[in-house]
């Protein structure tokens, strides 16, 4: 949070400045999936972002998922380069915690993973997921071609509707385009956070509301 207000994104003007290299190493390998972390990635892979809160808890999701190759956890959709987490959680670099998940579309498509993304999280509270509040925890998807965007607006409008059946509110996801928001990997002992620490904290928590499979289909292949 900014000055200790209500949270608000801040402008390009008032975010930290950063730094022009990283101040630690990212490790090499998945605890878990034991796959780089770090590109370049077998060809035929393909790569999805999504920000839903704490990323401790929303990149175990994703890692137990049959097809995934690995995933890591950085920073993304802000202006501050190679931002630390503390910086992040300043609420004074508009990145959000967010997850990089690469995986084989032969085994597990861009529609499922939406689907896993919209239930696995609250989509509709802006600037917090649960407790946790502050932009670096809001919603996002950034997407990394046009095949993807075109599945991601498809399930957020389908999910909507289930939402609003169910009671819910307007979702606030912000769905923009990976290209000109860079993901910055974070630090070494955020990724796998809870494979290392099995019994940590874990923010994430959906809506209960199935989301649609298939609203995507157009968009499968990235």
């Amino acid at each position: 949070m900014i000055f200790g207000r209500t949270p608000a994104l801040p402008t390009p003007e008032e975010a930290l400045k950063g730094r022009a290299t990283p101040e630690f190493e990212v490790p090499s390998l998945h605890t878990v999936l034991g796959n780089a972390l770090l590109g370049p990635y077998p060809e035929g892979l393909e790569v999805a972002d999504f920000a839903l809160g704490c990323f401790w808890g929303a990149e175990r999701k994703f890692w137990q998922t049959d097809g995934v190759w690995t995933t890591l956890v950085g920073y993304q959709g802000g202006y501050t380069e190679n931002p630390a987490y503390e910086e992040v959680c300043s609420g004074l670099t508009g990145h959000a915690e967010a997850v990089r998940v690469v995986f084989d579309p032969t085994k597990v498509t861009y529609a499922e993973l939406l689907k896993l993304f919209w239930e696995s999280h609250d989509p509709t509270q802006g600037f917090r997921q649960g407790n946790d509040v502050g932009t670096q925890y809001r919603s996002a998807i950034y997407t990394h071609s046009p095949a993807q965007e075109a599945a991601a607006t498809a399930s957020r409008d389908a999910y909507q509707q289930v939402l609003t059946a169910s009671g819910h509110g307007t979702i606030t996801t912000a769905l923009l385009p990976a290209e000109g928001r860079t993901f910055w990997p974070a630090e070494a002992h955020h990724q796998q956070y809870l494979d290392k620490n099995p019994d940590g904290y874990c923010g994430i928590g959906g809506t209960g509301v199935s989301c649609p499979i298939g609203v995507a289909k157009a968009g499968d292949g990235a």
